[in-house]
């Protein structure tokens, strides 16, 4: 499966190869992101992969959620039974079955702090309060909900409102409700401004050398800003998420135009499987290291552990096929609410 929803195994020729290197990108920064701090913060140090993680703060997220409205256009009109089953109905499965393998993980270390009434008090709340790492595919059908029923309100009256919320920097404590206002309008500027994004990659692919000179000139305010603590800032934060996920769609242009760094596209074309999963060989790799202490250096310990959250994810999902537990990252036919639809020629369509 892909990050939006689509089978793993597409023809090659319904695919778009920057949106997989883009979306590579993105899921590895995100497991480095999970696996650096986590090392860290066992530790009690920081390494080098931290200054990576830093860099890649404002504009990680913004252009997972860009990419992720960028074929909504295709599907928005669908009627409201095959929309949810598609957009609502195929996360929420997810959702559920991950945050219960997760849970099991975890659930005896929280029975040893708090007891097990406590364990499954908040097993239910996480229901309603996303659960480790799983929030991006709680948030994303509310986001595709959203974005249907606001489709007769002026587009760009919602984008103001959205970029609003996310200036506004809102912390109430509950992950959906500043999250919501923090990333919204990523995703809908990717519903909204889809052929704009497609003409910067088309640019971006006819004029090499002007496009490595943009990444060079983004690389040095992204870095300067997030060094000089002022990337948080209100209108800051949101010019550098748009900014960084520019730079990302033309990265994945230009490696898929010279065919580079293929293990990128191939995350890309796997990122849910390695989203889903990652979690497990990440924790087992960070306890293993850190408690054995073969490698002192921490930067070290963070980068190793992130190979094995990206690779280990694929293995497990490998294996799933194998033994036949499809059902670990392909929705079972008991969970449609509407008939499957053979594959459009759009890969985020489905």
């Amino acid at each position: 499966m892909t990050l939006n929803g689509t089978s793993a195994g597409p023809e090659r020729s319904t695919r778009i190869d920057w949106v997989d290197y883009a979306k590579g990108i993105c899921i590895v920064m995100v497991v480095m992101m999970h696996s650096v701090l986590g090392v860290e913060k066992a530790a009690g140090e920081t390494g080098f992969m931290h200054a990576f993680v830093m860099f890649a703060q404002p504009f990680r997220m913004p252009d997972f959620f860009l990419i992720s409205g960028l074929f909504l256009a295709v599907v928005i009109d669908r009627d409201w039974r095959t929309y949810l089953d598609r957009k609502v109905v195929h996360f929420a499965y997810f959702y559920v079955l991950w945050m219960t393998i997760q849970f099991g993980f975890k659930a005896p270390g929280f029975a040893a702090e708090n007891g097990w009434r406590h364990v499954g008090l908040l097993y239910l709340e996480s229901f309603i309060e996303p659960f480790g790492t799983l929030w991006f595919i709680y948030l994303l059908p509310i986001f595709f909900v959203v974005t249907k029923l606001s489709r007769d309100i002026p587009a760009m009256a919602v984008w103001l409102v959205a970029a609003a919320l996310e200036t506004a920097h809102i912390a109430t404590g509950w992950t959906v409700i500043d999250e919501f206002c923090a990333r919204f309008v990523y995703f809908y500027s990717g519903y909204l401004f889809a052929s704009y994004v497609f003409a910067l990659s088309d640019r971006s692919r006819e004029k090499p050398a002007l496009a490595l000179i943009g990444l060079a000139l983004w690389t040095l305010v992204n870095g300067g800003l997030v060094v000089s603590g002022f990337s948080h800032w209100p209108l800051i934060s949101l010019a550098l998420g748009f900014a960084g996920a520019g730079a990302i769609i033309v990265m994945g242009t230009l490696l898929a135009r010279m065919q580079w760094l293929n293990f990128l596209r191939y995350c890309g074309e796997h990122s849910i499987v390695i989203y889903l999963a990652f979690f497990l060989p990440m924790a087992v790799t960070r306890t293993l290291l850190l408690k054995t202490g073969l490698i002192a250096d921490i930067g070290v310990i963070s980068l190793i552990v992130t190979v094995a959250g990206v690779a280990g994810a694929v293995l497990i999902w490998r294996l799933a096929l194998a033994l036949r537990a499809d059902f670990l990252f392909e929705r079972p036919a008991a969970f449609w609410i509407a008939p499957k639809k053979a594959a459009p020629a759009l890969q985020a369509a489905e």
